[in-house]
This record gives C-alpha cells, sequence and structure tokens, in this order.
C-alpha cells in the first residue's frame, strides 16, 4: 500500500477532509457539514468523519476492500480533554481506515499549518476561542477550552452575542448609545430591537450570533467606543492567552511563532492582528506573529506526513497545492 495520510480538520462549522501521499501530492479533498463531538455527539461526527473519508478514497480511486491510508491524522474541535481525544481516537481506529491515527485538538492543525515545524504558539478564535503551545523539546501547554465554565472569554458566539446585548441595552436605556443599534435593526429588518428580539424569542428568526461579528467590527472601525471596547478585549484576551501560554513554557525571551487564525481574527484584517503584535512586544519582544493564510486542513496533513517521516520536499509540495506558502512572520518588536 503507498503511504497515504488522511487528514480531517473537524471543526464546528464545518469538516475538511484530504487524503495526501507521503511525497505531499493531494490525491482528493472534501468538504462537510461542522461535526464538533460536543455539538452533534460522538456517533453523528463519526458518521460525518466516514462519509467525507470514504468519499476521498473514491474520488482517490481506490479500491473499497483496502485501507484508506497509512496514518489517519484528526484534528478535531471538541477534542479538548485528554480523555475526549482518547475516546475519539478508539472510535476512529475502529474505523479501520489507516494502521494508524493520531487525534488532537484542531489548534494544533493551526500551528503547524503557521508555522515548518509545529512550534510555537496558536491562538484561534473562531465559533469558539482555544490557545496551544508546542516547545522545542516536547513540552506543551493548553487550556481546556470548554467555553465560560474554563474561564473563556471571545469567538464568535460570545462576540455575536455580545453585539446583540449592547444594542437591545442602548434602545432601552440601561446602556450607552452606539451604533451598533442602527446595525443590528438594519440586520435584522425591524424598526426596534424589542421587535427584533421578540422574533428572536419565538423563533421566527434564526438566531446566529456569528453573522454578528463582523457588523461588530465594522461599527468599531467607524470609531463607535461601545463596539471598540468589545474589540480591546479581544485583543486583550488573545494576548493573555498567548502571553501565558509562552510563561509557562519559558518562552517569552525566545525567538517563537504565534499563529493566529480562526475566521473571527481573519475577518478583521489587522484590526486585532496589529494591536496583538502591538501588546506582545513588551511582553515576548522576539515573539514573530503571522495569521495563517492555509487551510488548517494542510496542517493536519502536515503533522500526517512528519508522522510518517516524510521528507522536506513534500511539504513544499503540499503547501505549493494550496498556493500558500509559510507566511512571513513579523516580529513583535518590529
Amino acid at each position: 500500500m503507498t503511504d497515504r495520510v488522511l487528514a480531517i480538520d473537524g471543526g464546528n462549522s464545518k469538516t475538511a477532509v484530504a487524503l495526501v501521499d507521503v511525497a505531499g501530492r493531494v490525491l482528493a479533498q472534501v468538504r462537510g457539514p461542522g461535526a464538533s463531538p460536543q455539538n452533534v455527539g460522538l456517533a453523528r461526527s463519526l458518521e460525518v468523519f466516514e462519509g467525507l473519508a470514504r468519499e476521498a478514497a473514491d474520488r482517490a480511486g481506490l479500491p473499497a476492500d483496502e485501507p484508506i491510508a497509512a496514518h489517519t491524522a484528526a484534528y478535531l474541535a471538541g477534542a479538548d480533554l485528554p480523555k475526549e481525544e482518547q475516546d475519539l481516537r478508539a472510535a476512529i481506529e475502529r474505523r479501520g481506515w489507516s494502521a494508524s491515527t493520531v487525534v488532537g485538538n484542531d489548534t494544533f492543525a493551526l500551528l503547524r499549518a503557521g508555522t515548518s515545524d509545529g512550534i510555537g504558539v496558536a491562538v484561534v478564535c473562531g465559533a469558539g476561542i482555544n490557545c496551544i503551545a508546542v516547545a522545542r523539546d516536547g513540552r506543551t501547554h493548553r487550556f481546556p477550552a470548554l467555553g465560560r465554565i474554563s474561564g473563556d472569554w471571545g469567538g464568535g458566539g460570545h462576540i455575536g452575542s455580545e453585539a446583540l446585548w449592547l444594542a437591545v441595552r442602548a434602545e432601552d436605556g440601561r446602556g450607552a448609545p452606539t451604533g451598533l443599534l442602527p446595525a443590528l435593526l438594519s440586520h435584522y429588518g425591524t424598526r426596534t430591537m424589542a421587535e427584533a428580539v421578540e422574533r428572536l424569542h419565538f423563533e421566527q428568526v434564526e438566531f446566529d450570533p456569528h453573522a454578528l461579528c463582523p457588523l461588530l467590527f465594522e461599527v468599531a472601525a467607524g470609531g463607535d467606543a461601545v463596539a471598540r471596547a468589545v474589540v480591546d478585549r479581544l485583543v486583550e484576551e488573545i494576548t493573555l492567552l498567548a502571553s501565558v501560554s509562552l510563561s509557562r513554557l519559558a518562552l517569552l525571551d525566545e525567538q517563537v511563532d504565534v499563529v493566529l487564525g480562526g475566521g473571527v481574527v481573519t475577518g478583521t484584517r489587522d484590526v486585532v492582528v496589529g494591536a496583538v503584535r502591538d501588546r506582545l512586544r513588551d511582553l515576548a519582544p522576539l515573539a514573530r506573529v503571522r495569521v495563517v493564510d492555509v487551510p488548517p486542513v494542510v496542517g493536519a496533513a502536515l503533522l500526517g506526513l512528519d508522522a510518517l517521516g516524510a521528507p522536506p520536499e513534500a511539504e513544499v509540495r503540499l503547501r505549493t497545492a494550496y498556493e500558500t506558502p509559510v507566511p512571513p512572520a513579523v516580529a513583535a518588536g518590529d
């Protein structure tokens, strides 16, 4: 059997699967719905992964009666605790896709996607927020990332909900005036927020907090102090996650990559990234901050290639296939 990697990036909003050979050639890639086991349950997650894995194998022209790959590299939202990783790995191994399997949190794939070696810190801000760090000697630091119960602040769901909360309070007098009010009235197509709240309550319209995030950043960019305070709080949280991880691994004075990713961060252009870089400058002057511009599934595939001992040129070939080389890093002190 030709050495192949079955790479799975399982996010909250989407799942991406890539089948890659040991030379870094992409044999097939498919996408499907989000399948975080914390959101949809383990059984449904495995249904989604199974369907996409088999679709990738079919697109690559593989016989149905042979293993899909030598190694499965599954990096998944919802694999936050060791027990969750163990349960997911055992369940995936029973599927028989490959001879070996690694399951980890999807933030590890983000870190590998944004670096040449998977060393450094990665902060993802998408549906939720999370951070992991890996030192060159193999030490790691991570957070549970289970929401408010584990001390988290941020993520698209949180920020979008905050935008709604602030607009409602601006209208009824409990909060400060803000441009979020007219922005959300336009979004919901109502004359008042009270009317929008009633429609949300009776489920006449869907409450999608992630759709409100871009509105909040647009209002903040226009100089609105209320919206800007939320952006500043997000910058503070990302900086805290990165700096605490660097501190716990004694990397504050080392030249290290800090990789940022996730739809919330990447959708803000330099508003958040530049501010994070500025705040990290005093804490970790040698840190190099970058926004990953390659799909996280590529990071999962690269971790799989690493596990198989693929040659360096395999990474170059894989990144070239996605037309996104490792982005240039910018030191926090620059």
